[in-house]
């Protein structure tokens, strides 16, 4: 008796101090935390309301998703890629947000039924060496496969999610046939100059061991912070009247079918959406804001001069298993 007694009191004592998971919003987020944290922060700040960061690969959170069923903790799920909301979407996995919500993103930017709507927008552009006298040389996406090009390109491995996505918009606003072709061009063009990640391919290019990479716009930004006199600069492919322009695919955000805590749940996503919490997103992360009346950061190309490819977003997860295929075609690593 007296050991049980001692037991509830230790218990007592320490409750207050222990923070347990139940008290949280569970947030499975396929983006890296330093991209989140500073708008969940300020969410917490102003409801009280905290948050779990579960991180991992967007694909990996999915299948996690799916796995669990009823028996997940997620409330929503982050994915810096609207491939795998989409996906996610068909799956079941999500519930519906609030019209009231949704409407402050454009319908190109957000599912069709509203299982998903995308948080901030990133372009498929090019970085080029200022001193390899290339930039002339580049006027669509498609020219990175041309046979001058052997050597000199800079490419993320085909099975990075944003590599996907671009390849998806190229097929759907190209063909499957001059898709195909471009992406075994890459193959013979890119030789050893293959990252795992977007920023090697801006500094492989800055170093001079690419003239010129594929990558998202705000890599070379962040690049440019750091080493602002780097021989580098953006260049936007496929933007003359007939072109099909700029490849472009967003983060976005989902609430669980089977959260817990789905007031809170919606209270977040209203905050994400808000003006405030699409600014903090345009200054930390560097990328388009989905909500029209939210401006980017200044140092990125006005979105009125970009001509982007007529692509909804939910159609990158709708054709993601044939651009898979496709990609497994051409025998990309």
């Amino acid at each position: 008796m007296q050991r049980f007694t001692l037991s509830c009191l230790i218990l007592f004592l320490i409750l207050p101090f222990v923070t347990f998971a139940d008290d949280k919003l569970v947030v499975f987020s396929g983006r890296s935390d330093k991209f989140v944290k500073p708008v969940i922060k300020k969410f917490t700040d102003k409801t009280g309301i905290k948050v779990l960061l579960h991180s991992a690969k967007s694909t990996a959170l999915v299948n996690k998703l799916k796995l669990e069923g009823n028996r997940t903790d997620a409330d929503l799920f982050i994915s810096n890629d609207a491939g795998n909301l989409q996906q996610g979407s068909e799956l079941g996995l999500f519930s519906a947000i609030p019209e009231k919500i949704s409407k402050r993103i454009p319908a190109n930017y957000r599912s069709s039924d509203n299982t998903w709507i995308g948080l901030s927008a990133r372009a498929r552009v090019l970085v080029v060496n200022t001193k390899s006298g290339v930039e002339n040389k580049l006027l669509s996406i498609f020219d990175l496969a041309q046979p001058e090009f052997k050597n000199k390109i800079a490419i993320t491995h085909s099975a990075n999610g944003s590599f996907i996505a671009g390849a998806t918009v190229y097929m759907l606003a190209k063909d499957e046939k001059q898709t195909l072709n471009w992406l075994k061009g890459l193959e013979q063009n890119a030789g050893r100059n293959v990252f795992n990640k977007h920023s090697k391919v801006v500094k492989a290019v800055a170093k001079g061991s690419a003239d010129v990479g594929l990558v998202n716009h705000y890599y070379i930004f962040r690049h440019l912070a750091k080493h602002p006199n780097a021989p580098i600069k953006l260049l936007l492919p496929d933007q003359g009247g007939s072109d099909m322009g700029l490849a472009w695919n967003v983060a976005g955000v989902a609430i669980s079918k089977h959260s817990k805590k789905k007031r809170d749940a919606i209270k977040l996503v209203e905050f994400l959406t808000s003006l405030e919490g699409q600014r903090i997103f345009a200054e930390v992360n560097k990328e388009y804001p989905t909500r029209t009346d939210v401006n980017a950061a200044a140092e990125l190309p006005l979105i009125s001069t970009i001509k982007i490819a007529d692509v909804p977003m939910e159609m990158l997860g709708k054709k993601r298993n044939a651009t898979m295929d496709l990609i497994d075609k051409a025998g990309l690593q």
